[in-house]
């Protein structure tokens, strides 16, 4: 039997990975986060609490494991990561340090890096496919920065030392689950801009504020199409020592969107009124990736039709809302 290590196991994305492997008798699983996970993940789950970029914790954290599925980095509220970008980049690059390097003293099947769109914030070419990166100009911001890095980690690691990675590069993820509103966490929280549309539309946000040009594009993909597509590059063989888009393929203006959340909330759409003001980070113009490759080789492409997994974002959230949010459900 297979032992698999998520480390930000309690986040969004790393609850839906865990489920997926829960569900398969061929997996035990090992969750690695600084957050208390919830009670459904302590009774499936071996977990491992502490701070993944101090060596020993990240040695213990990977013993004995056949995979590792790498989701944690800094992540934490848009202001402050804005504030501290010097914290956020020597923080993951600590974590991709200790991570990788207590990899390479085990018999490893797969690692997987799990990126995000963020290195391709700069890109110029629609669909973008993965061998763009190589063109692609660096990131500005210190978030696409820093994953890009880790990125690099995986290839040098096995360039040097034969390390047997796969890239899973993420895209706007949204769907039910927590994510930490917390100064800075270790943990895998990428912007969900669809939670909180519909937070700001249930709490009676009257008008609706759009951040950013309500012309940039995006691809909003539910966290379990996310999760089925790292599962899918880590158990195929075709995914060794590559790299994939992991998208839906439908690109919205940011005003089609929140026009969406707005009616999946009851809202009459004639009623909507958007109000754009100055985004205060930096935010990619466009974002449409190429997921040709990940369907070529592992046959995945996304399954949950953008107003199913809005509307059952919806309903979560509604009953979010009435009680406490537990980490990762």
């Amino acid at each position: 039997m297979s032992r698999v290590l998520v480390t930000g196991g309690a986040g969004m994305i790393g609850a839906a990975v865990v489920r997926r492997l829960l569900a398969d008798p061929n997996y035990e699983v090992r969750v690695a986060d600084r957050r208390p996970v919830p009670q459904w993940m302590r009774e499936g789950c071996e977990v491992h609490i502490g701070d993944l970029r101090v060596a020993r914790e990240a040695r213990a954290a990977t013993h004995n494991c056949s995979h590792v599925i790498h989701l944690a980095s800094v992540a934490g509220a848009i202001t402050s990561v804005q504030a501290t970008p010097y914290t956020l980049i020597e923080a993951n690059n600590a974590l991709h340090s200790a991570i990788v390097r207590a990899a390479l003293g085990l018999s490893l099947e797969r690692f997987v890096y799990v990126s995000c769109a963020s290195v391709f914030e700069r890109a110029e070419l629609f669909p973008t496919p993965e061998d763009y990166l190589a063109r692609c100009p660096t990131p500005l911001s210190a978030h696409g920065f820093s994953h890009r890095a880790g990125e690099a980690y995986c290839r040098a690691a096995h360039d040097e030392h034969g390390l047997p990675f796969t890239i899973c590069r993420l895209f706007d993820a949204y769907g039910p689950g927590n994510v930490s509103s917390s100064e800075l966490v270790v943990a895998q929280s990428p912007s969900d801009s669809v939670r909180e549309l519909i937070e700001r539309v249930l709490s009676g946000e009257r008008p609706f504020e759009i951040h950013g040009s309500a012309e940039r594009t995006r691809t909003l993909t539910h966290v379990d199409d996310l999760a089925d597509g790292i599962l899918s590059a880590m158990s195929s063989p075709a995914g060794l020592n590559e790299d994939f888009n992991i998208s839906a393929q439908r690109e919205l203006t940011v005003t089609q969107i929140a026009q969406m959340v707005w009616q999946a909330c009851g809202e009459d759409l004639e009623t909507v009124e958007l109000k754009p003001v100055p985004a205060s980070t930096v935010e990619a113009e466009r974002r449409w990736p190429s997921v040709e490759k990940a369907d070529r080789l592992l046959g995945w492409r996304e399954r949950i039709e953008l107003e199913d997994g809005i509307a059952a974002t919806v309903s979560w959230l509604r009953g979010a809302l009435d009680g406490p949010i537990a980490a990762g459900r």
